[in-house]
């Protein structure tokens, strides 16, 4: 197998702000522990740069280790390949993936554009959809009465969810329950039922047509009022109940 080569590396830390300069540890103590697990071994072998020295394993340097400082500078820190001790160091370093990563521009590159494809994906089909999709979706999404927009603020209020959360728009976009969510929703908008604060300060559902103005459900401690609806007008109780009030509409 061909080792890989050796190539200059970059380090940041993962903060947003990050200090003019930022010392990490670099020699496992008692109180401040620098361990790996070696699988192979089955046990924890403290760490130790020294930059005179062929390995980062304590038990693999010998009695002349010259240690020195591992220093971020404004939350950089290059490692040529001339010293793969400090790369192999740092990856292996309990911090990694915590206060500081390596910079991976390629993966980065990649995550990138996945997601401005995503995004392209999410707007493309938030332009093209039907006046009739556009309510269903805009009910879930945007959880407002939509028979106060016009078509003009409703395509672009969705636009903007796509463009923002192309990742969610498209699951919601998806989602074979889409209709009976949205259907729950004006329920709601149209005051054909209505939430009401009970007297033990819960939530309940009430019916709020012409013939009925009896109470429909409680609402569970934290739950959604449309997930409540959307579930039990899945069950074969709520069926009935479903079609009746769809004549309400």
């Amino acid at each position: 197998m061909k080792k890989k080569p050796l190539v200059d590396k970059v380090y940041r830390l993962t903060r947003n702000s990050a200090p003019l300069s930022y010392i990490i540890p670099t020699r496992s103590t008692k109180s401040k522990q620098l361990l790996y697990f070696d699988e192979e071994k089955g046990i924890n072998r403290p760490l130790r740069y020294a930059r005179n020295q062929k390995s980062p394993f304590e038990d693999e340097q010998d009695g002349n280790a010259i240690l020195e400082p591992v220093v971020f500078v404004d939350g950089f820190l290059q490692v040529p390949r001339t010293n793969p001790v400090l790369q192999k160091f740092l990856d292996l370093h309990p911090m990694n993936g915590r206060k500081f990563e390596a910079v991976d521009n390629k993966k980065e590159a990649e995550e990138e554009l996945d997601d401005i494809f995503l995004q392209v994906d999410a707007l493309s089909k938030a332009k093209e959809m039907s006046i009739e999709q556009l309510e269903t979706i805009g009910r879930v999404l945007l959880n407002r009465d939509i028979n106060k927009m016009s078509t003009a603020e409703l395509r672009r209020d969705i636009i903007v969810y796509a463009r923002n959360y192309p990742e969610d728009f498209l699951e919601i976009f998806d989602d074979s329950d889409l209709a009976l969510k949205s259907t729950c929703q004006q329920f709601l908008s149209d005051s054909l039922l209505t939430k009401r604060t009970s007297r033990n300060k819960g939530e309940e559902i009430w019916f709020n047509t012409k013939g009925n103005k009896k109470k429909l459900l409680n609402i569970p401690y934290g739950e959604d009022a449309i997930h409540v609806l959307f579930s039990f007008f899945k069950t074969d109780e709520g069926i009935p109940v479903l079609e009746y009030l769809e004549k309400q509409v």
